[in-house]
């Protein structure tokens, strides 16, 4: 007689977090309270997360599954927050598949060897999770520690990785990007497609490890008009949410400056669409539509205001989102370097006061 095979969490949807108030709202069901997490919230503001990093260059940090585990769970036990965000960067599935690439303090990802050819896609194979076994194993020993909080999962979008990619590095302009969008429209579609591709796969790894949640990142897609992101750039993200559709976890995807955007990248197949600080939320229902949970969206800078201010605008915030089927607050953007982390802590605490039910 066969043993009996017990469903995987991916077949069930269950896990120890899926009654979380985090993922309830991303179902856009009934919560105890409005949760909060925020992006960042791992990283530069924490004292400790400084300790524990220093001498140690983010991508490696981002490759040891200790460092990875205690800096994830660090926001967590300071700040009370409803979810985890794993500790890594967009550009990790990139150097694990070989690109020669670096994160340099002060400016960010830098390619060595930009890519402008047809050629040069050669240089992106397909990820595999042999290439990324810290993540696997780090997943693990976070998900054990969690228990019912929810840990998010991230990547970056296709436009995003392409633009660092294309330009060597961070850009104002985005001037080689644009190029290759608007003059080789074949040769951009084939890189997004493999980025895509990429950007999947590094997402199915986490959430076969055990991540809850998953959040696209597309930082820089802000830079390009609706049209353009329809024709150009919507098509990659959405092969990317389908690619995860199955697996039984919310995708959240956020960009910055995207307000001409939402619509769109709630039709790219989000379940929830991140809302960054310069629209108030009762207009981004509005542009999304029925159908999608909200996250957002205070300005990160508030919190450099006095906690009167703080709150003050947190509750505009609040309001707002007020008639939301599902809201999870968060920032606008991530928590800046110089940020308090008692304000944070004091935040949560005030957005969980005011919504309990």
């Amino acid at each position: 007689m066969s043993e009996r095979t017990e469903p995987s969490q991916q077949q069930t949807g269950r896990t120890a977090a899926h009654d979380s108030a985090f993922l309830r709202a991303c179902r856009r069901e009934p919560v105890p309270h409005t949760p909060v997490w925020f992006m960042r919230q791992a990283g530069r503001s924490l004292p400790e997360y400084r300790k524990v990093r220093e001498g140690i260059p983010m991508l490696e940090s981002c490759m040891r599954p200790d460092l990875v585990t205690e800096i994830t769970l660090q926001p967590v036990r300071r700040h009370n927050v409803d979810a985890a965000i794993f500790f890594s960067d967009i550009v990790v599935p990139l150097k694990a598949i070989g690109v020669d690439l670096d994160i340099k303090p002060g400016v960010g990802p830098v390619v060595a060897q930009p890519i402008r050819t047809r050629a040069d896609l050669d240089r992106l194979r397909a990820l595999d999770p042999s290439d990324v076994p810290y993540v696997t194993e780090a997943i693990g020993l976070l998900t054990a520690e969690l228990g019912a909080t929810p840990l998010i999962g991230f990547a970056g979008a296709p436009f995003t990785l392409a633009s660092y990619l294309v330009e060597g590095g961070p850009s104002r302009n985005h001037e080689h990007t644009k190029a290759l969008m608007y003059g080789d429209p074949e040769l951009w579609a084939d890189l997004l497609d493999r980025l895509a591709d990429i950007t999947a796969a590094f997402l199915k790894i986490q959430i076969e490890a055990g991540a809850s949640a998953v959040q696209l990142f597309d930082s820089w897609v802000g830079a390009l008009a609706p049209a353009d992101y329809r024709r150009s750039v919507m098509p990659a993200s959405t092969k990317v949410f389908d690619a995860v559709a199955g697996l039984g976890v919310p995708r959240i995807h956020f960009g910055v400056g995207t307000g001409e955007l939402l619509g769109l990248m709630g039709e790219a197949g989000a379940d929830v669409v991140g809302v960054d600080w310069r629209i108030p939320m009762d207009e981004a229902v509005r542009r999304v539509g029925p159908g999608k949970a909200l996250q957002g969206n205070l300005d990160p800078a508030v919190l450099f205001a006095g906690r009167e201010a703080v709150e003050t605008k947190a509750q505009e915030v609040l309001d707002a989102a007020a008639d939301l089927e599902g809201h999870v607050f968060n920032l606008g953007h991530g928590v800046l370097p110089t940020t308090d982390p008692d304000a944070l802590t004091r935040l949560v605490e005030y957005v969980h006061e005011r919504t309990a039910r």
